[in-house]
């Protein structure tokens, strides 16, 4: 067995992992998982390439310190490596602010920057640095390198990266970072590897899960995204709610509410889940008949369009739509509603493809191609983290 990356990827509730040789130029993987913390027995569970099951590992109800599972991993990991060397873990960092702009090696300093930028993702930043540090303490002589969902964005311009207030808050960082970054450059790569062609057309990748975003990119690049400053911003998500007028916050802290509780309010009580007060989860709300779950589903896929709309001005026109993240891989009638809204701009699919699940979804006299592509934020951190690690000799 030959060198390999551990990639984690970070969630709210669970890790997803995935180990990868990195033996050639392109990672190849080799079997991933979860580790969730929250499961009545935590544990995780590991499969292969194929998604036939390889291990699962659980712990006594209510077990579930963090840093035992992650040594966990890293003892299985040794096992299945059969003599291979573990070179080193990579991790998702959701904000990397205005000093990373790339993918950098973990060191206290990174820590400490990385740390410092909680306020602008609160739920989000101390997730992603929590195993950081537990490795840190298990293995403190192996490598980590973070890759940042901010950095496919870094690129963005004025007047696309700059709000309307003083400049003096603008030299101060306050600024359209984007997120979902790391999702958005894999699709990149996945379209300039099916067509150069299909690479360069005016393209709008929308990322629809739990969280949500919109990236305009040609060429593989970004040139306009939905999320801003912080992960709260653009699309309707599970729990978040996304735009909302600056002056609703204002009249609910005039009437007493805290920040503590508005913060609360936008990251864990809006969205879906606000708006249906049912569930945050897409596929419950497709299931129910409650006319709250129909008019948050309404929401969602009208929100979704009106910002590809906005996209494709950005862009100026619109020649491709591609669909990943949760919602966008799995949900056809999501996908369906989306595109509906969006027939003016001259998107026609094709619903058997749809219902389906092809990869190109659109119809022949569509001007709009359409595809439904499962992205990897893992390939892409595997990627980074090998390129760090040549690049050392």
């Amino acid at each position: 067995m030959s060198d390999a990356v551990l990639v984690l990827n970070a969630g709210s509730s669970s890790i997803k992992f995935g180990l990868f040789d990195i033996s050639e130029i392109e990672p190849r993987l080799l079997c991933k998982g979860l580790l969730d913390e929250h499961h009545a027995k935590p544990g995780f569970t590991a499969i292969d390439g194929a998604g036939n099951h390889l291990f699962e590992k659980r712990r006594a109800p209510g077990d579930n310190n963090g840093d035992a599972l992650l040594a966990d991993i890293l003892d299985w990991n040794n096992d299945y490596l059969d003599g291979g060397t573990l070179a080193a873990i990579g991790h998702r960092v959701v904000h990397g602010g205005r000093d990373f702009t790339g993918p950098a090696e973990i060191t206290d300093k990174t820590i400490e920057k990385l740390a410092a930028l909680t306020p602008l993702a609160p739920l989000h930043q101390p997730r992603c640095l929590s195993p950081i540090r537990a490795i840190r303490s298990l293995r403190p002589g192996l490598t980590q390198i973070a890759c940042f969902d901010t950095a496919f964005h870094h690129g963005l311009a004025p007047p696309v990266s700059r709000f309307a207030i003083p400049r003096r808050f603008e030299e101060m960082g306050i600024r359209r970072y984007g997120f979902h970054g790391l999702s958005f450059e894999f699709i990149a790569s996945r379209l300039a590897e099916i067509s150069p062609n299909l690479a360069g057309k005016r393209t709008v990748a929308a990322h629809l899960g739990n969280g949500a975003s919109l990236c305009a990119m040609r060429n593989g690049r970004s040139v306009d995204t939905t999320m801003g400053f912080t992960p709260l911003d653009g699309l309707m998500m599970g729990t978040r709610g996304g735009a909302i007028d600056p002056g609703v916050l204002l009249y609910l802290q005039q009437r007493g509410m805290s920040v503590d509780d508005l913060q609360h309010m936008l990251y864990q009580e809006s969205g879906l889940l606000g708006v249906s007060g049912l569930s945050a989860d897409m596929r419950v709300l497709l299931a129910s008949a409650d006319p709250r779950a129909i008019e948050a589903i309404e929401l969602f896929t009208f929100r979704v369009a009106r910002e590809v709309s906005a996209m494709a001005n950005t862009l100026g026109g619109l020649e491709c739509l591609i669909f990943t993240g949760g919602i966008g891989e799995h949900s056809a009638e999501i996908r369906q509603q989306v595109c509906e809204r969006l027939q003016w701009l001259g998107v026609r699919i094709d619903h058997s493809a749809n219902d389906q699940g092809s990869e190109c979804i659109n119809t022949e006299n569509s001007r709009v191609d359409v595809r439904v592509i499962p992205t990897s934020e893992e390939t892409v951190i595997a990627r980074h983290c090998s390129g760090i690690l040549r690049a050392q000799g």
